[in-house]
């Protein structure tokens, strides 16, 4: 992951360094050459995007000569909320980057200590899936897009949360590789240590608002932003009213930062007006380049 990025952009190069010296380890060699259950582990997977998002960022900004287009808003699915607060000039990359690990981290041990897992539920409406989470005593932790969503929970009460959803229409339930249940309740030891962590920096007001996973509304001051980061772990993320939020106010071109295509093509799902660009690679960012007048 990021393996092209650092070979074709000294800027990106840079961001991988920057971010193995405030680790005190080489994160980008396990990017690069895993093992990739090593990778995957939510205490190197969650610091490992946020240093290859930002890769791609610092590449762009390098290689453009009229850099990215103003910003209306930024945001974030989840983790993504992390790297939001470097492009709104909230905290610094490298900050960034160690809270990312902190919070994989706490994360990790959180579902050690309160065991769950979390489901996609494909092609049932969330006032239905809402009904079925309470229940099954489960939670609706991210609502995504139209008939795209995600339930979490104790792994007994999914079972069954996934049944009852089958029951009452969903076309498909499918179990995530993920070390526990994500944004909801269980979370609340990991949102108590993120807290003391977050109480050690210092946080500027964003130069852009940053939309609230939780709320879906646009944040413009520290206190906010720090509330937020810590009441995301716990609560849904809104993703789909997050986007119908900044197209309600004007917006019509996203410009997804990171690897892979996937909140692009649920921004498409939620607003087919609407245009998506992807940069996660080298050829996505030439080619943005090349488009730039």
């Amino acid at each position: 992951m990021g393996h092209d990025l650092y070979h074709n952009f000294p800027a990106a190069k840079a961001a991988f360094e920057q971010a193995d010296e405030a680790l005190g380890f080489p994160l980008s060699r396990l990017c690069f050459e895993g093992p990739e259950d090593e990778l995957r582990r939510t205490i190197n997977a969650q610091p490992a995007l946020v240093m290859v998002s930002q890769a791609c960022l610092q590449a762009v900004q390098d290689v453009s000569s009229n850099g990215l287009p103003p910003a209306a808003f930024v945001t974030g699915h989840s983790l993504g909320e992390y790297t939001a607060l470097v492009v709104a000039g909230v905290l610094d990359f490298t900050t960034v980057v160690y809270l990312a690990r902190e919070r994989g981290r706490l994360m990790y041990e959180a579902g050690l200590a309160e065991p769950g897992g979390m489901v996609a539920v494909i092609g049932l409406d969330e006032a239905s899936l809402a009904q079925v989470c309470e229940e099954t005593n489960t939670w609706l932790a991210n609502v995504n897009c139209p008939s795209q969503l995600v339930i979490s929970g104790a792994q007994e009460n999914l079972t069954k949360a996934a049944e009852l959803a089958k029951a009452r229409g969903a076309k498909r339930t499918i179990p995530l590789a993920v070390s526990g249940a994500f944004h909801t309740p269980l979370m609340q030891s990991a949102a108590r240590g993120m807290s003391e962590v977050l109480d050690t920096i210092s946080f500027n007001d964003p130069v852009i608002p940053i939309v609230a996973n939780t709320t879906a509304e646009p944040m413009t001051n520290a206190h906010e932003i720090k509330a937020e980061l810590l009441r995301q772990l716990c609560q849904g993320v809104q993703w789909q009213r997050s986007i119908e939020y900044m197209v309600s106010d004007g917006v019509n071109t996203f410009m997804e930062i990171g690897p892979g295509e996937v909140l692009s093509g649920l921004i498409k799902r939620i607003n087919t007006d609407v245009e998506t660009i992807s940069i996660g690679d080298v050829p996505s960012i030439k080619n943005l380049v090349n488009l730039s007048p």
